[in-house]
């Protein structure tokens, strides 16, 4: 018996479906499924036979589900409705019972719940396993020197682990939003029904503490319709992926030609259909391409959200393409990332070409200046102008005389030649967290006590 006298139109069937996509959140339906019926036995709600009838067919259902051979049907509306029905197939009659005390709003949170927890702590494992890649390549390189660049152009020469390590930062930041992300799916929505509670004696915190959930969601009103923590996912998604496009474009300036600071290794190039000397770095191109995905993503959902009514509206079923999509685009994102990072030669010499400019000491020589008692805006301006008639004649400030250098400033005078040796426009940055070599040291340890922390 339907309240409905008239069958659904084909197109209202295509667009309400979500089984193409739901369908992967069954791991999390059946063991939810199984800690209901387990539940609903403590309670007195129904029989210890009809809970293990339940269990046996939930193993039978999930067998078939784990080995491919799951009977989907064209009229499964959703991975809910065909787990239920399939237990019910197997099962008999008492495959209905499983429903009692709940419904599919507080049993899709759930789901989804569960998946966005997992989903959490795996983009954890995976950035730890790039930061490891990163800390490891910033150790091989520790001393090695190339220019470091604002507006992509040359500014102040760094140290290869120093710029690596960079990036650990950003990751290390993502980590602790993907683990705030966990703790916002801290407790189960399950129990709150379509959204005003249920008429029987539940036992929630049963529930809770079988699937891992640390309480129970305290208003069953918000239970349903609480999305927060998908959006929550999205956004350190979104901020991570973006991290990973930064380091993406610099590995795909740094293995051009023009830069020639990195080879990529083969496994992460590919080559051209038409030209047969290129090595394109096409991973690290998708790294850039990917996270504006990923930020669509979050943006499209908070589109969703927005303003809408409490509580379950057919709207969130929308949530989980987007929720879905992220998560893996992120978790290639990360897996590709680390196996360029692991699999990258660095072209030391062609960096240290690169970080001998002379032009990039500027700032040292103002410092110089700054050190003698002249104001740092005048020394900026003197030094401007040394660089000026540098670049107009062609030459390198060690080829300046020692008169041509006093005509600019009577304070530059044979120590600005040391100033000049490349070393020490490196060793000289000794501020906490700057790129001289015991500082780069300071933070490689810091960074191989994170990844213990």
């Amino acid at each position: 018996m339907s309240r409905f006298a008239e069958p659904q139109d084909p197109d209202f069937a295509s667009i309400n479906r979500s089984l193409d996509f739901d369908r992967r959140l069954w791991p999390y339906d059946v063991a939810q499924s199984r800690a209901h019926a387990r539940m609903l036995a403590a309670q007195g709600i129904i029989t210890a036979e009809d809970r293990d009838a339940l269990l046996a067919g939930l193993d039978a259902v999930e067998a078939e589900l784990r080995a491919g051979t799951f009977p989907f049907r064209e009229d499964d509306e959703d991975i809910h409705m065909a787990v239920e029905r399939r237990l019910t197939e197997l099962a008999g009659p008492v495959g209905g019972r499983l429903h009692t005390a709940r419904s599919r709003n507080d049993q899709v949170a759930t789901d989804i719940a569960l998946f966005t927890r997992e989903a959490a702590e795996e983009a954890v494992e995976r950035i730890e396993a790039l930061i490891a890649a990163l800390t490891d390549a910033a150790e091989a390189h520790l001393d090695w020197p190339l220019p470091g660049y604002t507006h992509l152009q040359r500014a102040q020469p760094v140290y290869l682990g120093h710029h690596l390590l960079a990036y650990v930062w950003m990751l290390a930041r993502d980590r602790e939003r993907f683990r705030f992300v966990a703790g916002q799916v801290a407790n189960l929505p399950l129990g709150a029904g379509a959204l005003a509670g249920v008429n029987f004696d539940t036992d929630r915190r049963m529930v809770a503490a079988e699937l891992g959930f640390t309480g129970v969601a305290p208003n069953s009103l918000d239970a349903v319709s609480n999305r927060d923590f998908v959006l929550d996912y999205l956004s350190a998604a979104a901020t991570c992926a973006t991290h990973l496009s930064r380091l993406g474009a610099e590995l795909v300036l740094w293995s051009s030609e023009e830069f020639g600071f990195v080879v990529l290794a083969d496994a992460w190039t590919s080559g051209s259909s038409i030209m047969p000397q290129k090595k394109n770095p096409d991973a690290a191109e998708l790294l850039r391409g990917k996270a504006p995905r990923i930020a669509g993503h979050l943006a499209a959902l908070h589109g969703v959200l927005h303003a809408l009514p409490l509580t379950y509206n057919k709207d969130l079923q929308e949530d989980k393409e987007h929720l879905f999509d992220a998560v893996d685009t992120l978790r290639l994102c990360l897996a590709a990332s680390a196996g360029m990072v692991r699999g990258a030669e660095f072209r030391r010499e062609r960096m240290a070409a690169a970080a001998s400019d002379e032009l990039i000491a500027a700032t040292d020589l103002a410092d110089l200046l700054v050190k003698r008692g002249v104001p740092f805006r005048e020394c900026h301006g003197i030094v401007a102008g040394l660089v000026r008639d540098a670049v107009t004649s062609g030459r390198r400030l060690s080829e300046f005389t020692p008169d041509e250098l006093r005509a600019h400033s009577e304070h530059l005078d044979a120590e600005t030649y040391d100033v000049l040796a490349q070393r020490s426009w490196l060793e000289s940055k000794v501020s906490e967290g700057g790129t001289a070599l015991p500082r780069v040291r300071e933070q490689l340890a810091l960074a191989r006590a994170l990844l213990d922390g």
